[in-house]
């Protein structure tokens, strides 16, 4: 596997992917895939891969049948390069990381979308138990959920544009800020943080059908 960020030619195959077998479950592109990866890394606890990866498409019955086993193969190998990319900014180069904000144009002017970066980091959130969280960091987190929120919708509309961009601005310094506090809670995982993604186990059986949608066992496929 490749190592690096995704150039953006791989970021549109991904897109493409999860366009093609996405439901109303499921992730639904690029933005919500970098957002729910960044929850998965920065949470209290590390969640495996056979965990997320069925999060991903909304459950183990919206699994896809892929068209191939390199089809397969090459999602597996770009979402855990990006993983990994992710990772190494977060904990090696923090003013490298960037969320994959997607940008809309409106009357010639472009604004920043956040919501499905969002969305996809409450996805990843909602994995792990966060409820000891300080109470100082806190607002961090709403920073995240009142873009990635159905609750939050209203109070959305209710914001101006600029109050909606400097919403924005405050979900890079929340998600760093988080990631930093969790991060110092697992010492051990920190020091082998590109190794984190790869990690599986076997709470799966090893004969039970692997969940990455593969058709192979657990055993002959991602246990290892």
């Amino acid at each position: 596997m490749k190592e690096g960020p995704l150039n953006e030619k791989e970021l549109e195959w991904l897109e493409e992917i999860l366009e093609k077998y996405g439901n109303e479950r499921s992730v639904i592109d690029v933005a919500e895939l970098d957002g729910l990866l960044t929850a998965i890394l920065s949470g209290p606890v590390m969640i495996e891969p056979s965990e997320w990866l069925v999060a991903l498409w909304g459950g183990q019955e919206h699994i896809p049948k892929w068209s191939n086993e390199r089809e397969l193969k090459r999602f597996m190998d770009l979402t855990f390069q990006h993983m990994n990319d992710i990772s190494d900014r977060l904990t090696e180069y923090p003013d490298q990381f960037e969320p994959l904000f997607g940008v809309q144009d409106i009357d010639d002017e472009e604004y920043t979308v956040a919501e499905e970066w969002c969305y996809g980091y409450m996805r990843g959130w909602s994995l792990s138990d966060w409820s000891t969280l300080p109470q100082e960091l806190e607002p961090a987190l709403k920073a995240i959920a009142l873009h990635g929120s159905e609750e939050n919708v209203p109070v959305l509309e209710q914001m101006s544009n600029d109050e909606i961009e400097a919403s924005i601005e405050k979900i890079k310094p929340a998600a760093l800020a988080l990631h930093d506090y969790w991060l110092a809670k697992q010492p051990e995982a920190a020091a082998t943080p590109s190794s984190m993604p790869i990690v599986v186990a076997p709470k799966t059986g090893r004969n039970d059908p692997c969940p990455c949608g593969s058709g192979k066992k657990y055993k002959n496929c991602c246990l290892h």
